[in-house]
């Protein structure tokens, strides 16, 4: 990656832990909190898909981003529609 391109993802956010869900591998943001469940209030997999992720193959990370986008509800996708909506 050349420095022109590593430039232009810094600025459009593409690699930041709250926006970029498609170039990002994990749908950590780095809140990771649950209550009374064991769903990740941040990213909205649970303890055992956090713990795991590593070792799930592409197949089952994929299964994960679908529900847990479906959903909607973690912090991840709140910070998203809230840094995408029309000013």
């Amino acid at each position: 990656m050349n420095s022109d391109t590593a430039n232009s993802q810094a600025q459009d956010g593409s690699h930041s832990l709250s926006t970029g869900d498609d170039a990002s591998d994990s749908p950590c943001i780095g809140v990771c909190t649950t209550l009374y469940d064991e769903i990740c209030q941040g990213c909205g997999r649970t303890l055992s898909e956090v713990s795991n992720w590593v070792f799930l193959s592409d197949e089952e990370k994929l299964s994960v981003w679908k529900r847990i986008r479906e959903d909607g509800t973690a912090m991840r996708f709140q910070r998203q529609a809230k840094e995408n909506k029309p000013t």
